[in-house]
C-alpha cells in the first residue's frame, strides 16, 4: 500500500502464519481492438477506461485485466464473508489487483478460500476483533489525524505527527484497545474538509460556499455534510438541506426545488458523464475514481474501510480511505467504481500536483439513514409503489396464532445481487395486531434493518439497502388467522 511520506515508528502484531499464494487468472478471449470496445466489454463509459488508463499509468489491456479480476474479486467476497462467519477477517487486492487475499483465522478454513479463487492468509484477529478496538480509540489527542482497520497487515493504524507519536501511544494505552491490534505510524497527514468559497460550477450554500454534487437520488442529491447544516439552502441548483450530520458522520442529503431534474450520471469532465448502475461495495485495493468542482476526475484505489478521521471540527468515523487526490471545493462529490458508487468525498490530506491521501463516506450509509432510493441506469422508482398487499414483485401468506412469529419467503431468506430498496406490506386478519420485520443477515446472525409495529393489522415497511440476504418475520403480536404478505426487491 503506498502512503506517500508515512512511515512506521511503533508495530505491535502478531500473525499466525501465511499460506501460498493464488492469484486469479486474465480474463481469457478475444481482446478488444479500441478503447471504446474495451470500455463497452468491461461494461463501464471509455471516459472512466481512459481515467483509470491515465492515473493508474495502465494501457488498454491492463485496464481491462483488472477490471475483470476486481469483478471476480467481488463476487467471491461476497460468498466467502458468509461462510466464513466469525473466522473472517477481510480481504482485499494486490497492488495490481491480480491476487485477491482473504484472511481467516482458522486455518483449516484455507481451502474454502481457494476454493472460491482467493488466496488464504491466516492472521490472528478477526474483523470484527478489529474493529473493536478501532472503535475503543475514542477522543483522540491533538496530532492524531486518523486511525482505520488495515485489512492486509491484520491491525488498526493510528497515525500520529511526530510531536505526538508519544501522546498517541499513552492514549492507546489507556483506551481498553487490544494492544496486539494496534500500532502506531508517523504521519504529516493534516486532513480538512474539502470546501472551498470562491466560485465554480457544482452547487452553493448560503451565502456563497462551494461543495459538489455526490450522486442523485430520488428528489434531490447527497453530499458531504460539512457543506451544510440541516435546513441550509442551495443555489445551482436550488434546494435544501434536509438532513446534515457532521462531525461524528460526515453525510448529507439536499432536497432539490422544482423544476431541477436528477439524473443518475456522474460528470466525467472530459465533456461527457458516467452512468450509475448500482452502489455495491468495491473491494479493498479496487480502482475508484473521483469527480469534483475543483479537480474534476481523479483516478486511484481504495486503502481500507472503515476508517476514522480528526479534522479540526471533530472525528469522522466509518470512511472509505483512498489514494485518490482531491481539493478545496471537491467536498461531497462522487466516488465510484466502474458504473458503481462508493461514496462522497469528506476530507483528505494533500493535492492534485504532488498526491494525497482523500477520505469518502460510504453511500449506502446516507441511503439508509434517510431511507433515499438512489437513481440508477436501471431507472427511477415508481413514483407510486404499491400501498396493499397486491400489485408487490412477490406475494406469500401463512396462518398464524397469537404470539407466533413466520420467517417469509416460505421459512427461508431471498439474495438481492444489488443495491437498492427492499418494500413490503404486511395484511393480518381485522381485529388483530401483526407487526413486520426485515431482517439481513450480517455475516453471523440476522439483524433487523428496519419494522414497522402500529398497533393494528396492516403494516408497511421500505428500506434502502445493499446487496446481501434478506428475509421477512411476521409476529402476530395480538390475534390469530391467516395474513399475506406483499414485497418487492432489487
Amino acid at each position: 500500500m503506498n502512503r506517500g511520506s508515512i512511515t512506521a515508528t511503533a508495530v505491535i502484531l502478531t500473525s499466525a502464519g501465511l499460506v501460498a499464494a493464488l492469484t486469479i487468472p486474465a480474463l481469457a478471449g478475444p481482446r478488444p481492438d479500441s478503447t471504446a470496445e474495451a470500455a463497452a466489454a468491461a461494461g463501464i463509459s471509455p471516459q472512466v477506461f481512459q481515467a483509470l488508463e491515465r492515473d493508474l499509468k495502465l494501457d488498454a489491456d491492463g485496464v481491462r485485466v483488472r477490471l475483470a479480476n476486481e469483478t471476480k474479486a467481488s463476487k467471491a467476497d461476497l460468498k466467502l464473508r458468509k461462510a466464513l462467519g466469525q473466522s473472517f477477517a477481510g480481504s482485499w487486492l494486490s497492488g495490481d489487483a491480480a491476487t485477491h487475499t482473504v484472511a481467516v483465522t482458522d486455518a483449516a478454513l484455507a481451502e474454502e478460500v481457494r476454493a472460491a479463487g482467493a488466496q488464504p492468509r491466516v492472521v490472528t484477529h478477526t474483523l470484527e476483533q478489529l474493529e473493536t478496538a478501532l472503535a475503543r480509540l475514542e477522543n483522540p489527542p491533538a496530532g492524531v489525524p486518523s486511525r482505520y482497520v488495515d485489512v492486509p497487515t491484520n491491525s488498526v493504524v493510528v497515525l500520529a505527527r511526530p510531536a505526538a507519536v508519544e501522546t498517541a501511544k499513552a492514549w492507546v494505552a489507556r483506551s481498553g484497545a487490544d494492544p496486539t491490534a494496534v500500532r502506531i505510524e508517523q504521519s504529516d497527514e493534516d486532513p480538512r474538509p474539502f470546501i472551498d468559497v470562491i466560485g465554480g460550477n457544482a452547487y452553493y450554500i448560503g451565502s456563497g460556499s462551494r461543495c459538489s454534487v455526490g450522486f442523485s437520488v430520488s428528489g434531490g442529491f447527497v453530499t458531504a455534510g460539512h457543506c451544510g447544516s440541516t435546513g441550509a439552502t442551495t443555489s445551482q441548483p436550488s434546494g435544501t438541506f434536509r438532513g446534515s450530520s457532521f462531525p461524528g458522520n460526515d453525510y448529507a442529503w439536499v432536497q432539490v426545488a422544482s423544476g431541477n431534474t436528477p439524473r443518475d450520471l456522474v460528470n466525467n469532465y472530459s465533456g461527457g458523464t458516467v452512468a450509475v448502475a448500482g452502489s455495491t461495495d468495491a473491494a479493498i485495493g479496487a480502482s475508484v475514481c473521483r469527480s469534483g468542482s475543483t479537480t474534476g476526475w481523479r483516478c486511484g484505489t481504495i486503502q481500507a474501510r472503515n476508517a476514522s478521521v480528526t479534522y479540526p471540527q471533530g472525528t469522522v468515523n466509518g470512511l472509505i480511505r483512498t489514494n485518490v487526490c482531491a481539493e478545496p471545493g471537491d467536498s461531497g462529490g462522487s466516488l465510484i467504481a466502474g458504473n458503481q458508487a462508493q461514496g462522497v468525498t469528506s476530507g483528505g490530506s494533500g493535492n492534485c500536483s504532488v498526491g494525497g491521501t482523500t477520505y469518502f463516506q460510504p453511500v449506502n450509509e446516507i441511503l439508509q439513514v434517510y431511507g433515499l432510493q438512489l437513481l440508477t441506469s436501471g431507472g427511477t422508482p415508481p413514483t407510486t409503489p404499491p400501498t396493499g398487499c397486491s400489485g408487490h414483485e412477490f406475494s406469500v401468506g401463512g396462518t398464524l396464532s397469537s404470539g407466533g412469529n413466520q420467517y417469509q419467503p416460505n421459512g427461508s431468506y431471498y439474495y438481492s445481487s444489488t443495491s437498492g430498496t427492499h418494500r413490503a406490506n404486511l395484511c393480518g386478519p381485522s381485529g388483530t395486531d401483526f407487526d413486520l420485520y426485515l431482517q439481513r443477515w450480517n455475516g453471523s446472525a440476522w439483524a433487523t434493518v428496519t419494522s414497522s409495529t402500529s398497533p393494528g393489522n396492516t403494516e408497511a415497511v421500505s428500506y434502502s439497502g445493499t446487496a446481501g440476504y434478506y428475509r421477512y418475520r411476521v409476529h402476530a403480536y395480538s390475534g390469530s388467522g391467516t395474513y399475506t404478505l406483499g414485497y418487492s426487491n432489487p
